[in-house]
């Protein structure tokens, strides 16, 4: 045997033996979850369906640790995120719904494009809403423990929504990470927002667009949207602007992200006394309205005044990024009107 084999097969049985001591180590884990799920009162029934489906997946853990290698900026990001054929898809699709979607604007206060837009970005309207057995995969990151607590209860709540009927276990589908259907929904939050606005006895955001839509328009009316807003706009800024306005940069959570939104907003009037000017350079619109100076990238980067329901969009997804696409799509659906 070469000496280049032995090093093979050693490094094959290693693995094996990894794996399997891994594999003992999940099926622990799993009984000790089963327990857990007894003493919370589910039904044996459901606990023992469940779990009979819960493997570990290598896959779910390698996603979950992998960081993405390209720094991205906004002129990059943008771009990929809201290709021109998207925003072609997005105002066609805004069309053929415009009556579900006007509908569901008066039922829930939110403006038709802003829901095919979140649709758009989260699932690609639908088509791509992930492959991944829920249970699994949040077995799994449960099981690895970096997010233990967060993950049991993403657990437990996608339990719930297997008791209550709103989708077969075979159909319980979502991402790596247990996002789940069109809207792309963890399980907490489709428990809080998810509506059943077909009134056919489940919430159905996986196959059922009325459900999907109403679901996004409910999320973002609980989280405070207003209606008579838009997101907020691009501005330019004078030359040497201070650093001081923008709101500040590297916060713990999302309240500590709203006490500095709101400890930074100001007045349009305010903004435009400040040199602050709308892309074109012409003045800021002559309205009562509050905003605070977001900054995605560095203050040589794109630059926007943020209004109220920007707020909602971070509670989404704290992601500067994601709220400008989400912004930039819409505006480009509402825009020329359809």
């Amino acid at each position: 045997m070469t000496k280049t084999l032995k090093v093979i097969l050693t490094s094959l049985c290693f693995s094996a033996s990894v794996s399997a001591a891994t594999q003992a180590d999940f099926d622990k884990y799993v009984q000790k979850l089963k327990s857990e799920a007894v003493a919370k009162g589910y039904e044996q029934s459901l606990i023992d369906s469940a779990f009979a489906t819960a493997t570990f997946k290598k896959k779910v853990i390698k996603a979950d640790k992998t960081q993405p290698e390209i720094v991205e900026t906004l002129e990059t990001y943008l771009p990929k995120r809201v290709p021109d054929w998207k925003v072609k898809r997005a105002r066609k699709l805004y069309k053929e719904n415009k009556e579900l979607l006007d509908q569901i604007e008066r039922d829930f206060g939110v403006q038709g494009r802003f829901i095919i837009a979140l649709w758009g970005l989260e699932s690609s309207f639908g088509r791509v809403q992930g492959g991944y057995p829920v249970i699994s995969s949040l077995v799994t990151l449960a099981f690895d423990g970096r997010r233990e607590a967060l993950y049991k209860r993403q657990l437990w709540a996608a339990l719930d929504i297997l008791r209550d009927g709103h989708i077969g276990l075979d159909k319980f589908k979502g991402s790596w990470a247990g996002a789940m259907g069109q809207t792309q929904f963890m399980p907490t939050s489709f428990n809080a927002y998810a509506v059943d606005y077909n009134k056919d006895g489940r919430k159905d955001i996986w196959t059922t667009k009325e459900d999907a839509f109403a679901s996004i328009a409910n999320y973002l009316k609980s989280v405070g949207w207003n209606n008579n807003l838009t997101w907020g706009r691009q501005v330019k800024l004078p030359e040497n602007f201070s650093e001081n306005y923008v709101l500040k940069r590297g916060t713990k959570n999302h309240s500590q992200w709203l006490e500095f939104f709101n400890n930074s907003e100001r007045s349009l009037s305010d903004w435009q006394e400040l040199g602050v000017r709308r892309t074109d350079g012409t003045d800021l619109p002559n309205v009562n309205i509050n905003a605070a100076l977001v900054m995605p990238d560095d203050i040589n980067g794109r630059m926007y005044l943020a209004y109220d329901n920007y707020k909602a969009l971070m509670n989404w997804n704290r992601s500067y990024y994601f709220v400008t696409s989400v912004g930039y799509l819409s505006d480009r659906i509402g825009y020329p009107k359809i």
